[in-house]
């Protein structure tokens, strides 16, 4: 007897190959189904029950993500684009734009490229020691906007209002 031929009697007898019944297989697939419920269901209390807090720094306080210590000194609106004037050391050669985000109106912008920050040099490669203040150039906003910063999995924040 050919193997497809056994394949087919096995088949038509409702023994699947190998010896497991249909029953045992969709007996198994409920209790699978049933495991993943009460997973999901225990996945939901822990986040309904999380208390993390978000804490949003005021301008000026110091915060160290992975490596690298960072300060939000200033946060400047204008017509033109909103300046934020940042303090960055702890790491030779990180390219001072990285990482950096602005929530304002409900949403997250990103740096603004090929333009030209004021108020203080603009943020280039970082150093151990630091440059001083730099100047990073956003899209222009309006009300309160909180400044984040993003590395080695961790986020700072910075407001005004904070």
């Amino acid at each position: 007897m050919t193997t497809a031929r056994t394949a087919v009697l096995f088949l038509r007898r409702g023994v699947a190959l190998g010896g497991v019944s249909t029953r045992k297989l969709i007996l198994t697939a409920l209790l699978c189904g049933i495991a993943i419920v009460i997973a999901g269901g225990i996945k939901l209390l822990q986040v309904a029950n999380d208390t993390s807090e978000v804490v949003i720094l005021a301008l000026g306080e110091k915060a160290t993500l992975g490596d690298m210590t960072v300060s939000v000194d200033a946060i400047e609106q204008d017509e033109n684009g909103t300046n934020v004037i940042v303090s960055m050391n702890g790491v030779d050669g990180a390219d001072a734009r990285e990482g950096w985000r602005m929530l304002t109106g409900g949403s997250v912008v990103g740096l603004v490229q090929d333009s030209q920050a004021t108020g203080a040099p603009a943020c280039s490669v970082t150093t151990v020691r630091g440059n001083g203040p730099c100047a990073l150039r956003f899209p222009p906003s309006e009300g309160t906007v909180t400044v984040a910063y993003l590395r080695a999995g961790g986020q700072s924040q910075w407001s005004a209002a904070g």
